[in-house]
């Protein structure tokens, strides 16, 4: 599966375009902008891009008015089919959201429901009950996703609301070329629509992804053979700044430990999880780390851990927004993408990350663990790599044996001896392969 090999991008395009908060009516061709930034992504190391909701809906992108039309606040499907074909030419695959939970009020089959009661066709295409009322005063009642009436949940046990769905997604391969999709709340999602999705995906290729956003729980639920190929890690993604911001690296590692290690209770060993610092739901990386020389490093334990690393838009030089702002801060306009020595760093851990089968595929072992440093190990295909974090003030000798002599930086090429200790400089990140 080409996703296991790639480091993503996740881009949500209503905001990095400078789209109206609602739907306006008028038409622009914002989403173009997005072409200009395939060489700043290529160049970043990754090979796939998450486009957020792109398809007309009420507002924010999750509330879809219809799944066949670009929203017209970003332009329309031949502006879509040509972002995917720049960013093909560079190497670049793409998935689209997915959200097939719910839909806005604005959703044609919903305003049919709206106008005509029991006359309407696709009544049955909702969970709704004649007998109530809704706070819209719609004279009927209906379920909306987790008490939010404006997001009307699908009824997915309904095969025309399945059938109509997949025409969709056919359609999207067809006219965008897309790779996957990642499914929005996928742990909402009917498991039989899921099992039916697995099966389209497989029609369409066996290398079609289906990323799935699940929150808590076991996630062998929904990454097996019959459902997703990979989901949300959020476990991780809190004890990603958690650790740094308590100064106890016991936290990520023992979620690690738990997912991948060694033991054979382990949940996830040999799975892809998708790993991130932050993305368009949450506060960005450079806002919620109390220490801003632990932003690299934040980085450095997404890419060392197993997982398909992710990096979200701006992020890359440290663009911040705090969730209790609202989610507009979160998803900030962006006109073009910036690069500076953070940017420089996720690069190099970038390239290696895709210059490394230890750090795609290998297994999980801690090495070296104290609240403020820690050295694990992956090991594949015969490669065994270090990844060091010292996220002290102070430096550090992380003493243990590497089996080997010298080990070399994959950022960088510096070789350096072993002598039973390997020194961490203050705040500082490395990648080692033994040599």
């Amino acid at each position: 599966m080409w996703a296991f090999d790639s480091v993503f991008y996740h881009i949500y395009p209503l905001g990095l375009c400078g789209a109206p908060a609602e739907n306006d009516g008028q038409l622009s061709h914002r989403i173009l902008r997005i072409a200009d930034w395939a060489e700043h992504i290529a160049r970043l190391g990754a090979r796939g891009v998450y486009l957020g909701p792109v398809f007309e809906s009420d507002a924010h992108g999750y509330d879809t008015r219809d799944y066949a039309r670009v929203d017209c606040r970003l332009g329309t499907n031949g502006d879509l089919a040509q972002v995917c074909s720049a960013l093909r030419e560079r190497g670049l695959r793409v998935i689209l959201d997915g959200v097939f939970n719910h839909v806005g009020r604005g959703f044609w089959a919903f305003r049919d429901v709206r106008e005509r009661k029991w006359d309407s066709p696709y009544k049955d295409w909702f969970h709704i009950d004649f007998n109530g009322n809704s706070g819209y005063d719609d004279g009927f009642w209906y379920e909306g996703w987790e008490g939010h009436y404006e997001l009307v949940k699908l009824n997915l046990r309904n095969p025309a609301v399945v059938d109509y769905i997949f025409s969709c997604v056919r359609r999207w391969r067809e006219e965008f070329g897309i790779d996957g999709l990642r499914l929005d709340v996928a742990y909402c999602l009917d498991r039989d629509f899921l099992r039916r999705l697995r099966g389209l995906a497989e029609e369409i290729s066996p290398e079609f992804f289906l990323l799935g956003e699940t929150l808590h729980g076991d996630y062998n639920q929904w990454v097996n053979g019959e459902m997703l190929h990979s989901c949300t890690n959020y476990e991780c993604y809190k004890g990603l700044y958690s650790s740094l911001n308590s100064m106890n690296l016991f936290e990520i590692v023992h979620s690690l430990k738990r997912q991948f290690g060694p033991e054979y209770w382990t949940l996830y060993r040999g799975k892809h999880l998708f790993s991130f610092a932050d993305n368009h739901d949450v506060t960005r990386a450079a806002s919620i780390l109390n220490e801003p020389r632990h932003l690299p490093l934040i980085y450095a334990l997404m890419f060392g851990m197993p997982g398909i690393p992710c990096v979200y838009y701006g992020s890359e030089w440290g663009v911040q927004g705090d969730k209790r702002e609202g989610d507009r801060a979160l998803r900030p306009e962006i006109e073009r993408p910036q690069w500076n020595s953070l940017t420089g760093d996720i690069a190099a851990m970038a390239a290696a990350w895709n210059g490394s089968a230890a750090l795609r595929r290998g297994d999980f072992q801690d090495i070296v663990l104290t609240n403020r440093q820690c050295v694990f190990r992956r090991e594949a295909e015969g490669e065994r790599v270090f990844v060091a974090v010292n996220a002290d003030s102070q430096p550090y000798a992380a003493h243990f044996d590497a089996g080997c002599d010298r080990l070399r930086e994959l950022a960088g090429g510096r070789e350096v001896e072993m002598r039973g200790a390997l020194e961490l400089p203050p705040y500082s990140w490395g990648f080692y392969r033994a040599i």
